[in-house]
Parts: C-alpha cells; structure tokens; sequence
C-alpha cells in the first residue's frame, strides 16, 4: 500500500511548524513543505517543498495541481488561517474531500461571516459594516445604531488584532482612526457590533461529513471585557453544566453548517449571557492558534494536530476522548511596546507543581507590539492537574515567576 502523501501550507510566521511535522512523522506519511518565500525552503527537497503564495490564490492552486501533476497527494492541510482558503480551494480542484472554498473565505471576513451565521438563524451581535471608504462619521452612526457599548474590528484580522470596544461616540471615532492607521494602505471594512457582556469559551470540534465531534470545551476564567481582548488562560474539562455545554455544542455546529462547513477542524469562540443565553462571535475553519494545541491529549495521548492529520487522509479516528486529566494554557500578553531583551524566570516557572512547559516565542531583540496593533503572544504556559482549578492556579504562579523585560 503506497504511503500517504501530504502538503502541509506553513506560513513563515506561523508558531506550528514544528508539530504538524512531528504528527506528520509519528504517522509515518510523506509530507511536502508549502511556504510563501522561496528562502524558508530548503534547495534541495526537489517536490518535497513548494512555493505557494498564500497571497494569490489562484496562483497557489495552480502550483499545487502542477506538483500533484507530477508527483500525487493525498490532502492538503494549513495549519493556519493564511492559508485555509487555498488549501479548501486545491481540495476542490484535486477533488479531494474539504470544504466549499466561498464558505471557507467566509471564516476569513467577519462581514461575510455575520451575514452568514444570520442567514442561519445563529445567534450573534447585532452588527453594521462600515465600508472602506467611509469617514468616522459613518462608524460612529453605525456604534450608535447597534448601540453603546459596542465593538470595532477590522473584518480580516484575527487574533484580537484590532478588536477595541467603545463606550461613546468619541471612543467610536477615535478606535476608526486607530484601527485604519494601523491597516494603513490595506483599507478593509470595519465591523461595528453590539458588545456581549457574559463569561467566555472556546470549542475545539472536528467535522466529520457536517457532523461535529467536539474534542474540548474551553473555559477562560479571566474577564474579556475591553477595550482590548487580550486572551490569557484557557482550561479544560470546562466547568459549565452539562446542559449548557450540550447546547454549546449545538449552536457551534449550526454556525459551522449556516457557514457551509462540513470537514475538518474547527474552532469557536461563543459568550454565555444573563440565563444562559448563548452568543456565537466567531468561527474559524482551523484549529486553535498558536501553541495552545499543546494543551490537547487524545486517546492513547496523541496531538491535535495527529488527529488532524488523520482526519485529512482518511485514515482511522477510533478514540477522540480527550485525557482524564484537567489541563490548560496561558498565552502570556505583552504589556508594552519595544524591543525584547529577554524573559527571565523560566526555570523557577517550570518548578511549579502542574507546569508542563513555559514556550517564549518572540526570540530576544526583537519588536514586540501590545494589542491591538500587535498579532502575536510573548509567549506560553502548559499545566496539567486534577482539576481545571488547580490548573489555573499552577499557571497563575508560573507568570508571576517570570520577569519580561523589554526596552
């Protein structure tokens, strides 16, 4: 039997190279390296790495369908957002399983996203777009038509980027200013919705012919209440009735389906209101980002991003309970803007009872920007315990070992 073959999109920026690879190695497949710039590839991996401009995405299909030409592949996988909708749309051409490209675009702009989900019926923020072009004035009328407090964003960024909460007309005027001056010439619509007071989780799920199989529930424990929506500390088993994470379920998956998704991971993000009123703000048709799949054991201990894998090729998925144990992350902020000179504490977090890892991954003497300008985390702590709330108590002490230092 021939062995498997896969194109893994890793965008040179992306924190997740390294354990989609040791997935794609503990399963033994043949994998071939997508990347957006020749110099991230080595010379002489001959078909076994590819340019793909993420970018253009006709440009990057037709270079995946020449390499298939030459030598086949069996599924194509991003690993992140910047490459979810080519790898959807050389799905399509190859004819392998995958999404709709159109519905994958839409988890890519928030505007199309909301039109989606409330063609649907899914319940989420009342919204208004405000078009590239249009002055502050039309943010402000759009705050007020959803009303104060309310929430503005870009429609393409991720990762909190550029998400500001605004309680007036003036805070509504001045995060336009804030948010175009940080897009600057890649002017993009903005999204004015109703701010969702109410505790948070994440769902990660994996769908499996529209059907979703969900693999966690994420509790956050620290408040998301603006002006900035800086994550911090994701747990699980989640601490939510089981009625309640039943219906949380439910909505995730009528989002994925309003959305047209129908196969492989996806990750949600919804609010839990006043009598347990379910909001759906985002979906995205990736896993979690960043290093937080680390958190995530399935089976006979096996990584998210295997089970992604395995999903991709078709290969077996006979156990996707999650561990016994609690476990959980902490994406470590910025607090300031300059240039890292290093975090110090490390071995002193790492002696925490619970502590499984302490990652830092902006390297020392780089920039480091704080929300909602920046687009990555400094880094992050992994814990493993009994309960969810041992969990966060072994990751609240480690970040107070560590020292940042910054200049």
């Amino acid at each position: 039997m021939p062995v498997p073959r896969i194109l893994l999109l890793l965008p040179t920026a992306t924190y997740r190279a390294s354990d989609f690879l040791a997935a794609a190695a503990a399963l033994q497949v043949d994998v071939v390296i997508g990347s957006e710039h020749r110099q991230a590839l080595a010379r002489d991996m001959g078909d076994r790495a590819l340019v793909v401009p993420m970018a253009a995405v006709d440009a990057a299909v037709q270079a995946i369908a020449a390499l298939h030409a030459r030598s086949p592949i069996d599924a194509v996988v991003a690993v992140d957002d910047q490459g979810v909708v080519v790898a959807a749309a050389a799905a399509e051409r190859l004819g392998l399983p995958g999404n709709p490209p159109d519905a994958v675009a839409a988890t890519r702009d928030k505007a199309a996203m909301r039109e989606r989900l409330g063609a649907g019926a899914v319940p989420q923020p009342e919204f208004r777009v405000v078009a590239p072009d249009a002055d502050d004035a039309a943010v402000v009328a759009a705050a007020s038509g959803v009303g104060f407090p309310c929430v503005v964003k870009p429609v393409g960024r991720s990762a909190s980027q550029g998400v500001i909460r605004v309680d007036d007309a003036t805070e509504a005027a001045a995060a336009a200013a804030r948010i175009r001056a940080m897009l600057g010439e890649c002017a993009e619509p903005l999204l004015v919705e109703r701010f969702v007071p109410g505790g948070e989780v994440a769902v990660e799920g994996l769908l499996r012919a529209g059907r979703l199989q969900v693999l966690a529930v994420f509790d956050k424990p620290d408040p998301l209440n603006g002006p900035f929506f800086e994550e911090t500390v994701y747990v699980t088993p989640s601490g939510r009735p089981a009625a309640v994470l039943a219906r949380i379920a439910l909505t995730a998956e009528q989002a994925a389906r309003a959305i047209g998704l129908r196969e492989g991971p996806v990750h949600a993000e919804l609010r839990i209101g006043a009598g347990g009123s379910l909001t759906v703000l985002e979906l995205a048709a990736r896993s979690i980002g960043g290093l937080c799949a680390r958190a995530l054991r399935f089976g006979a201990g096996i990584s998210l991003e295997e089970v992604i894998l395995r999903h991709a090729l078709g290969l077996g998925l006979d156990d996707l309970a999650r561990e016994p144990q609690a476990s959980g992350v902490m994406m470590l902020p910025i607090r300031s803007a300059g240039v890292l000179d290093g975090v110090f504490g490390r071995e002193r977090a790492l002696s925490i009872e619970g502590i499984a890892g302490v990652e830092i991954s902006i390297a020392p003497g780089r920039a480091v920007v704080p929300l909602p300008e920046g687009d990555r985390y400094l880094g992050f702590i992994f814990a493993r315990g009994p309960t969810p709330e041992l969990v966060v108590g072994s990751l609240r002490r480690a970040e107070a070992c560590l020292h940042v230092r910054v200049r």
